[in-house]
């Protein structure tokens, strides 16, 4: 069974910090594209960033490259994103994703992806 576990999740207030944590207990999905994303209240899921296990390669949608920071731990199964600087606007669920494919083959955006967690909620106060 394919699973997908984000953690990290929390309360904080503006200009706070959060890392997240995106853990696959799979052995299928050890080699994957994985990718973090996010819905806020009444709005669709957008994406924020993804790396590829394989070879590290990167990509994160411009208007959030400049505070967060995507990562792969010591583990291999894990994924890490690096939240600073952090806004109101940035209060939602974050989900992260994966796939088999490599990154650099598919577009950044939801439906790319097969394999989903069940997402940690963020809260950043004002």
């Amino acid at each position: 069974q394919v699973r997908l576990e984000e953690s990290g999740g929390g309360s904080v207030p503006a200009g706070g910090s959060l890392r997240l944590s995106c853990t696959r207990s799979t052995v299928s999905l050890r080699s994957a594209c994985v990718g973090w994303f996010r819905q806020a209240p009444g709005k669709e899921r957008e994406a924020v960033a993804r790396i590829d296990s394989r070879d590290g390669y990167t990509y994160y949608v411009d208007s959030m490259k400049d505070r967060f920071f995507i990562s792969q731990g010591d583990a291999e199964n894990t994924v890490y994103l690096q939240m600073s600087r952090l806004k109101p606007e940035d209060t939602g669920v974050y989900f992260c994703a994966a796939d088999t494919r490599r990154c650099m083959n598919f577009r950044l955006s939801p439906d790319g992806f097969r394999y989903w967690g069940q997402g940690t909620q963020v809260t950043v106060s004002s």
